[in-house]
């Protein structure tokens, strides 16, 4: 061993130190916030090791345009935290209590905040050590590593990271990808047929002069629809613009940007305009949802976005440089994306103007240069417990006897490839949006099986399908399902037995008691009020849209 390996060992094993916790969660996602201030309010010593610098994961990183779904079957710790941002925002002086749309900054000081006040200790850069940074007794987690040689020791752990690098650690089954439509008699499973949305709706030839996909295609054709594979719904950045002049900074140009990675985005401008009759407005290359103090959140859109599509699919199982250099490549492709539709000269001038007259803003992600703090993981890793939530429990079997809480939005994957058609044109591919009723989440899908861990809580990389995991996995749900952690593990450690033995009945009681909603019943005023809404939706063109 040099002198600086001497040197920068000794350093590391003098600063180290051994914790004793009850809880401990890692990962700062919402999920994981709610997992350890549900702890920690009964009365268990609780930490939350977040691998970065922030919390609330994409409730705080981007994703600011909460999706609802039915907003009565949110409940919990997830109202609360959204009742306490409307409070932020004194919106009960106009008879609205909560605030489902805000301001990241806003959003992640009512997570400190109420982490706080719970007395859950929060430690910032606590990255889970790569290798060997799980330590088991039999089917107990003992201790876990940090990649600072902290060592923490915990009668329960909670894996609420995106990536689920815990639970891949401790030995708990996991896949990720697409099951096929037979594994669990799926119709929206594997490999999708052809999808209305966020898709090509008119020819923009796919090959260059020398009959090369262009950048942004793959040579790959997907398989028959149905099948299996290893595909991976893409990965975005959601932005938070401005369009106010004095809080704006203008787009910026990422490092090693060509415009010739745009090539495709260049010629479906150029088919828009010419199969319309119109310049696209801005809205319909990037979702555009407006919110406080003239802040947008600005998402995915069309058939070429802000979506990374078809690079992600190693992540998963990707090592921690890896990682970072895929986070990386997709900074470089959104910002590349908005810089383009600034300055590329191909681009219809009345929508460059448009897109000039936004930018990021001075006074969010102060430390990140104004950009969001968050990859939007939407999928990665998905633990395979011994209850498995597929499409059916979304559609048919909506009632669970071990219900926490409940979910309502779409199935929603985004596309998993682009590639060239028989046709020589662009199509994209594995894009599902598909309308679910409101339905109950049972206590089993963040459970391992019990032949692998007994101590251990997943609630973010549960077990659940492709399809399944397409609805579960929006920010409310997970508040909700930390919510439930956090009690289960409390009961775990007060009865002295493993989570999957954890009285599912005392657990219901307690979660009512705390505002959990197990049930959603119709009433005459709400369907009024949704017809009401379908009616007042404008028609496109859109410039932006509150719900689109």
């Amino acid at each position: 061993m040099n002198k600086l390996a001497l040197l920068l060992a000794t350093a590391a094993s003098l600063t180290a130190a051994t914790h004793e916790f009850d809880l401990v969660v890692y990962g700062g996602t919402a999920g994981g916030v709610m997992t350890a201030i549900a702890g920690a309010r009964h009365g268990l010593k609780t930490a939350l090791l977040e691998p970065r610098r922030h919390v609330g994961g994409m409730a705080t990183g981007g994703l600011s345009r909460t999706d609802t779904g039915t907003r009565e079957v949110i409940g919990g710790l997830a109202l609360e935290f959204y009742y306490r941002v409307g409070n932020e925002y004194e919106i009960r002086r106009f008879k609205n209590p909560v605030a489902w749309f805000y301001e990241p900054k806003v959003g992640e000081k009512v997570m400190v905040d109420m982490l706080a006040e719970a007395g859950v200790t929060l430690l910032y850069n606590h990255r889970l050590q790569e290798k060997n940074g799980v330590a088991k007794q039999g089917l107990r987690i003992a201790e876990i590593t940090t990649e600072n040689g902290d060592r923490f020791r915990a009668k329960i752990f909670a894996d609420c990271s995106y990536e689920g690098d815990l639970m891949a650690q401790a030995k708990v089954s996991y896949t990720f990808g697409r099951e096929s439509s037979a594994q669990y008699g799926e119709a929206l499973g594997g490999v999708r047929d052809k999808t209305p949305y966020h898709q090509f709706l008119f020819d923009v030839p796919a090959l260059d002069a020398s009959g090369k996909p262009l950048p942004e295609i793959t040579a790959e054709k997907p398989l028959s629809p149905g099948m299996a594979d290893k595909g991976v719904q893409s990965y975005n950045f959601r932005i938070i613009a401005t369009n106010v002049a004095h809080n704006r900074v203008p787009w910026p140009r990422p490092q090693g940007y060509t415009a010739g990675r745009y090539e495709l985005l260049a010629r479906y401008l150029d088919a828009f305009v010419k199969t319309r009759g119109r310049s696209p407005v801005f809205h319909e290359l990037t979702l555009i949802a407006p919110i406080p103090n003239g802040k947008a959140d600005f998402n995915n859109n069309g058939p070429f976005s802000t979506d990374y599509i078809g690079k992600n699919y190693a992540y998963p199982d990707a090592s921690y440089a890896e990682r970072d250099r895929l986070w990386q490549e997709h900074i470089d492709y959104v910002q590349g994306f908005y810089y383009f539709l600034a300055n590329d000269p191909r681009v219809p001038k009345d929508l460059q103007a448009e897109v000039n007259s936004w930018g990021l803003c001075k006074d969010e992600y102060t430390d990140t240069n104004h950009w969001p703090h968050q990859l939007y993981v939407r999928e990665a890793r998905r633990m395979v417990g011994e209850f498995v939530a597929s499409q059916k429990d979304l559609q048919t079997d909506l009632t669970k006897p071990d219900v926490i809480g409940m979910g309502s939005y779409n199935s929603d994957s985004h596309n998993i490839r682009r590639f060239v058609n028989a046709r020589g044109m662009a199509e994209n591919e594995g894009d599902m949006q598909v309308a679910v009723k409101p339905y109950q989440i049972p206590f089993r899908v963040m459970l391992p099986k019990r032949a692998e861990a007994s101590n251990l809580l997943n609630p973010v990389t549960f077990s659940a399908s492709h399809v399944a995991y397409s609805s579960l996995r929006m920010e409310p749900q997970y508040m909700i399902l930390g919510h439930a952690a956090g009690v289960a593990a409390a009961m775990a450690i007060k009865a002295s037995q493993p989570v999957q033995d954890v009285s599912v009945p005392e657990l219901q009681k307690t979660l009512k008691s705390e505002g959990a909603v197990f049930e959603y019943v119709r009433t005459p005023q709400a369907d009024a009020l949704g017809i009401i809404h379908r009616k007042m939706q404008p028609k496109a063109p859109l410039r932006y849209n509150w719900e689109y």
